[in-house]
């Protein structure tokens, strides 16, 4: 049976809660979203969740276009993934990112897969979809003015100011609350997106049908894998390091492209990446995290010498089997982005 067939049915079961939580908002309109100016009044309006959908569909865009040493970008693909592969995922995640409100958490990100597995031949946002799905559900259910401080007061304020705070912490309470049917949604989506290099495990293995909640096996694999840190850390990386480094970039008067590739070379020299430790081991995971510090310690994008560094470190990265794909560091870059666009950092 398929997803779409069977979605209404498990939803309704799983997800009252959610859905009284989250179908208030689906009902805002067009209109009155844009007349709050989009993405920009998220902070301070409840967020309508075509807009955190649309937030997050952006995310994906701006981290996809941007050349990042070792990822696939407009002009550097792999013999079997094309950029057009990443906008084309970008494009599905839309209407289940949109419903997270009002769907449980694993049934979300099954559909979003589901929906990605529809317009693409390969794993293009597994990851992605893993960390967007509960920021988008704690988005979308974010009282007004979380942060008990009026817009007025707040003005033109930088995105680390309340509402990350709060969101981090609605995150946390999306992801406390996941259940054992959480992670058999996820465990299912998993195996359709079929990502590279997982092996097995004696518990809880991807393989198996889960018996703990979402939460509970994601904290099992955070030792080993990037993704399942966030959970288990309530999004460490992307609200300590990943935002903080777009936002400092963004308020020096970097470019977007710029900025984004500035925080992904922050958060690679930071954390070696797990995609490469799963694929090419842990000496080269070590590796290119201090080849990114040694990039940054060049000027990055702030100077010709860093520049050429990064160009440099790109060519290193490639080979036939993209081993040194840092494909964990691309995941997180895109939730920092999401949350930095959900924080109003955006502007027409």
């Amino acid at each position: 049976m398929s997803l779409r067939r069977a979605s209404d049915a498990s939803a309704s079961a799983r997800a009252s809660a959610d859905k009284s939580a989250g179908q208030g908002r689906l009902r805002t309109s067009v209109a009155s979203a844009g007349q709050a100016g989009a993405v920009s009044g998220l902070p301070f309006d409840c967020p309508p969740a075509t807009d955190v959908a649309v937030a997050a569909q952006l995310a994906c865009l701006l981290e996809a276009s941007v050349a990042k040493p070792g990822n696939v970008s407009p002009d550097r693909s792999f013999a079997d993934l094309r950029y057009e592969d990443f906008l084309a995922g970008a494009a599905a995640i839309g209407a289940p990112l949109a419903a997270a409100g009002s769907r449980p958490l694993g049934l979300t990100i099954r559909a979003a897969i589901e929906e990605t597995a529809r317009w693409t031949g390969s794993n293009v946002n597994l990851g992605i979809v893993l960390l967007l799905a509960p920021l988008a559900k704690a988005a979308i259910r974010l009282d007004p003015v979380s942060s008990g401080r009026s817009a007025k007061a707040l003005g033109e304020r930088s995105v680390l100011s309340g509402f990350n705070t709060s969101l981090r912490d609605e995150a946390r309470r999306v992801l406390a609350a996941t259940t054992v049917d959480d992670a058999r949604d996820v465990y299912a989506a998993i195996r359709l997106a079929a990502p590279g290099g997982l092996g097995t495990v004696d518990d809880q293995d991807i393989a198996d049908e889960p018996t703990q909640t979402l939460l509970d096996v994601m904290r099992l694999a955070a030792g080993r894998d990037g993704i399942a840190h966030e959970y288990a850390t309530a999004y460490e990386l992307t609200f300590m390091t990943g935002v903080p480094a777009l936002e400092r970039a963004l308020a020096d008067g970097l470019s977007w492209p710029d900025a984004i590739v500035e925080m992904f070379l922050t958060l690679l020299a930071t954390t070696a990446d797990t995609h490469i430790a799963r694929r090419g081991g842990a000496a080269m995971a070590a590796e290119v995290s201090r080849h990114a510090r040694a990039t940054i310690a060049a000027g990055g994008v702030r100077s010709a010498e860093g520049r050429d560094a990064i160009e440099q470190m790109d060519r290193g990265l490639r080979d036939a089997r993209h081993l040194g794909n840092p494909g964990t560091t691309a995941d997180l870059t895109a939730a920092a982005i999401f949350v930095a666009l959900l924080g109003g950092r955006w502007r027409p």
